[in-house]
């Protein structure tokens, strides 16, 4: 049986830009949203994010397919507010962290929710950040799997597949250590670079010789600092790793620089260089 009804909570970037990605899979399916920010519920069907939005979380748990498209720490709330659910209803939530939110939903709901990490997303929020084509040709990590009913495991690798994801497999452990490394800490330093730029410069300084280089490093510094502090709270000890391993490597700047070390320095820097390597 195809899904007739797709629920997104939270008609932000991540939620609108799914509403639209969603929309293109059928004329038939019906897109029904829900947010508690009442300006965003109405930019939403203005921007035709969703083809209705409703008023309370009831109402989207009659959905085949629910998207929770919310901060983490809401992900966790709202899992375990939900008192029951249709057998076949497959909730899919889109958490950048995922043990947490693996092991806190009820264990008589267990099966419904797939815990799923789209690698997408842009440094701005709200309704009006919604874009099309978000998720087309990005990875989606589908964790814990085995924790899914079967069905559920089924609608969304389909779904996925048919906004255009790829789909990696990993344990929700092994999810939250890789992301640490790769999106979290990373933001953690575009805020601390931010910070540590403000805190010695004036703004026409900035705006005078800021040029590419620090535009890049510090773009994602406009992102959302309630989402992003949810984020590090549920996966505080991967990022405290995480920055320690990038504190170590600026030391050995810093030493080498000290010392003088140029030759050694660029070899450092070459080493750094194979990244763009593994990335292109």
């Amino acid at each position: 049986m195809r899904e007739k009804t797709i629920g997104i909570v939270g008609l932000g970037l991540m939620g609108g830009s799914l509403g639209l990605a969603l929309k293109n899979i059928s004329p038939h399916l019906k897109i029904v949203g829900f947010d508690h920010n009442a300006s965003h519920a109405a930019q939403a069907i203005e921007l035709h994010l969703a083809d209705i939005v409703v008023n309370s979380m009831e109402e989207v748990t009659a959905c085949d397919v629910i998207f929770l498209t919310i901060p983490v720490d809401s992900i966790i709330a709202v899992a375990q507010q939900m008192k029951s659910l249709d057998e076949a209803c497959t909730v899919i939530d889109l958490g950048s962290t995922k043990e947490k939110i693996s092991h806190a939903i009820p264990s008589h709901l267990r099966k419904n929710f797939v815990t799923a990490h789209p690698m997408t997303g842009t440094e701005k929020f709200g309704p009006t950040a919604a874009i099309e084509g978000l998720y087309a040709d990005k990875v989606v990590v589908l964790c814990d799997m085995e924790m899914s009913g079967a069905h559920q495991q089924e609608v969304a690798k389909r779904l996925f597949k048919q906004i255009g994801m790829k789909l990696v497999f990993m344990g929700s452990k092994e999810h939250d250590r890789h992301a640490a490394f790769i999106s979290h800490m990373p933001h953690a330093l575009s805020f601390s670079l931010a910070n540590s730029v403000m805190q010695q410069e004036d703004r026409n300084n900035i705006i005078a010789l800021a040029g590419g280089g620090f535009r890049d490093m510090s773009r994602i510094a406009k992102s959302s600092p309630t989402m992003w502090e949810d984020i590090f709270r549920q996966n505080k000890t991967n990022l405290l790793q995480a920055i320690e391993a990038f504190e170590t490597e600026l030391d050995k700047c810093r030493t080498m620089v000290e010392n003088e070390e140029w030759d050694t320095l660029n070899r450092w820097m070459q080493e750094a260089n194979r990244l763009h390597h593994i990335l292109s």
